[in-house]
Protein backbone atom coordinates (compact mmCIF):
# COMPACT_ATOMS: atom_id res chain seq x y z
CA UNK A 1 0.00 0.00 0.00
CA UNK A 2 3.20 2.30 0.71
CA UNK A 3 4.35 2.01 -2.60
CA UNK A 4 1.56 2.49 -4.27
CA UNK A 5 0.03 5.46 -2.36
CA UNK A 6 -2.85 4.09 -2.06
CA UNK A 7 -5.54 2.20 0.43
CA UNK A 8 -7.84 1.21 2.79
CA UNK A 9 -7.63 -0.88 6.06
CA UNK A 10 -11.01 -1.54 8.02
CA UNK A 11 -10.56 -3.06 11.27
CA UNK A 12 -13.46 -4.69 13.22
CA UNK A 13 -13.96 -4.06 16.77
CA UNK A 14 -17.25 -3.93 18.90
CA UNK A 15 -19.67 -1.24 20.76
CA UNK A 16 -17.53 -1.92 23.86
CA UNK A 17 -14.96 0.13 21.99
CA UNK A 18 -17.08 2.87 22.92
CA UNK A 19 -18.31 1.87 26.29
CA UNK A 20 -17.10 0.84 29.54
CA UNK A 21 -18.15 -2.45 30.76
CA UNK A 22 -19.85 -3.81 28.38
CA UNK A 23 -17.97 -7.34 28.43
CA UNK A 24 -15.44 -8.55 30.35
CA UNK A 25 -12.32 -6.33 31.08
CA UNK A 26 -10.33 -8.73 28.65
CA UNK A 27 -12.65 -7.94 25.82
CA UNK A 28 -13.56 -4.81 26.23
CA UNK A 29 -9.61 -3.72 27.02
CA UNK A 30 -9.09 -5.25 23.20
CA UNK A 31 -11.52 -3.76 21.47
CA UNK A 32 -10.36 -0.49 22.92
CA UNK A 33 -6.76 -1.30 21.67
CA UNK A 34 -8.16 -1.81 18.22
CA UNK A 35 -9.51 1.33 18.15
CA UNK A 36 -6.45 3.20 19.78
CA UNK A 37 -4.48 0.78 16.69
CA UNK A 38 -6.31 2.04 13.95
CA UNK A 39 -6.77 5.84 15.48
CA UNK A 40 -2.43 5.46 15.22
CA UNK A 41 -2.30 4.13 12.29
CA UNK A 42 -4.24 6.49 10.28
CA UNK A 43 -1.91 9.64 11.64
CA UNK A 44 1.04 7.34 10.48
CA UNK A 45 -0.29 6.12 7.09
CA UNK A 46 -2.44 9.08 5.95
CA UNK A 47 0.97 10.56 4.26
CA UNK A 48 0.34 7.77 2.06
CA UNK A 49 -3.04 8.06 1.11
CA UNK A 50 -4.00 4.91 3.46
CA UNK A 51 -7.07 5.15 5.33
CA UNK A 52 -7.81 2.97 8.33
CA UNK A 53 -10.75 2.93 10.26
CA UNK A 54 -12.91 0.53 12.65
CA UNK A 55 -15.97 -0.53 12.28
CA UNK A 56 -17.94 -1.51 15.73
CA UNK A 57 -21.32 -3.64 15.86
CA UNK A 58 -23.54 -4.19 18.34
CA UNK A 59 -25.20 -7.58 19.31
CA UNK A 60 -24.81 -9.10 16.45
CA UNK A 61 -26.37 -12.85 16.30
CA UNK A 62 -24.03 -15.06 14.99
CA UNK A 63 -22.70 -18.54 16.16
CA UNK A 64 -20.14 -16.85 18.16
CA UNK A 65 -22.06 -14.65 19.91
CA UNK A 66 -25.09 -17.68 20.40
CA UNK A 67 -22.85 -19.82 21.91
CA UNK A 68 -21.59 -16.79 24.44
CA UNK A 69 -25.11 -16.05 25.44
CA UNK A 70 -26.48 -19.22 25.96
CA UNK A 71 -29.02 -17.82 23.44
CA UNK A 72 -30.15 -19.37 20.06
CA UNK A 73 -30.54 -16.79 16.77
CA UNK A 74 -34.18 -15.45 17.97
CA UNK A 75 -33.23 -14.83 21.30
CA UNK A 76 -30.37 -12.98 20.72
CA UNK A 77 -31.95 -10.76 17.88
CA UNK A 78 -34.67 -10.35 20.33
CA UNK A 79 -32.45 -9.33 22.95
CA UNK A 80 -30.64 -7.12 20.65
CA UNK A 81 -33.39 -5.53 19.78
CA UNK A 82 -34.39 -4.89 23.44
CA UNK A 83 -31.95 -2.56 24.21
CA UNK A 84 -31.64 -0.90 20.89
CA UNK A 85 -32.76 2.56 20.53
CA UNK A 86 -33.61 1.88 16.53
CA UNK A 87 -36.88 0.29 17.06
CA UNK A 88 -38.04 -2.09 14.79
CA UNK A 89 -34.68 -2.63 12.62
CA UNK A 90 -32.44 -5.64 13.72
CA UNK A 91 -28.81 -5.19 12.72
CA UNK A 92 -27.53 -8.29 10.30
CA UNK A 93 -24.33 -8.94 9.18
CA UNK A 94 -25.26 -7.10 5.65
CA UNK A 95 -25.54 -3.97 7.88
CA UNK A 96 -21.58 -4.20 8.82
CA UNK A 97 -20.75 -5.26 5.30
CA UNK A 98 -22.85 -1.78 3.63
CA UNK A 99 -20.64 -0.04 6.40
CA UNK A 100 -17.32 -1.25 5.08
CA UNK A 101 -18.59 -0.78 1.79
CA UNK A 102 -19.28 2.88 2.55
CA UNK A 103 -15.84 3.19 3.81
CA UNK A 104 -14.25 1.34 0.81
CA UNK A 105 -15.84 3.84 -1.58
CA UNK A 106 -15.27 7.06 -2.95
CA UNK A 107 -17.99 8.18 -0.83
CA UNK A 108 -15.84 7.54 1.94
CA UNK A 109 -12.79 8.98 0.60
CA UNK A 110 -12.20 11.71 3.31
CA UNK A 111 -13.01 9.31 6.28
CA UNK A 112 -9.77 7.89 8.24
CA UNK A 113 -9.16 7.65 11.86
CA UNK A 114 -12.96 6.46 12.59
CA UNK A 115 -14.61 4.37 14.70
CA UNK A 116 -18.00 3.66 13.21
CA UNK A 117 -20.72 2.11 15.76
CA UNK A 118 -23.26 0.51 14.27
CA UNK A 119 -25.58 -0.15 17.32
CA UNK A 120 -29.18 1.58 16.82
CA UNK A 121 -28.30 4.31 19.46
CA UNK A 122 -27.39 1.46 21.91
CA UNK A 123 -24.36 3.05 23.32
CA UNK A 124 -25.80 6.98 23.53
CA UNK A 125 -28.81 5.15 25.46
CA UNK A 126 -28.40 1.65 27.43
CA UNK A 127 -24.68 1.23 28.40
CA UNK A 128 -25.59 0.32 31.66
CA UNK A 129 -27.84 -2.71 30.48
CA UNK A 130 -25.47 -4.89 28.25
CA UNK A 131 -23.84 -7.59 29.47
CA UNK A 132 -21.22 -6.57 32.21
CA UNK A 133 -19.77 -9.59 34.12
CA UNK A 134 -20.60 -7.78 37.52
CA UNK A 135 -24.50 -8.12 35.77
CA UNK A 136 -23.44 -11.97 35.45
CA UNK A 137 -22.37 -12.35 39.47
CA UNK A 138 -24.70 -10.53 40.57
CA UNK A 139 -27.53 -12.77 38.73
CA UNK A 140 -26.03 -16.36 39.85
Amino acid sequence: MIPARSGNIISTGSVCSYIGGGETHAYTCSKHAIVGLTKYAAVELGQFRIRVNCLSPYLLATPLANNFARLDHDGLENLANLNSNLKHVTLKAEDVANAALYLESDEGRHVSGHNLLIDGGFSIVYPSTCFSTQNKIENE
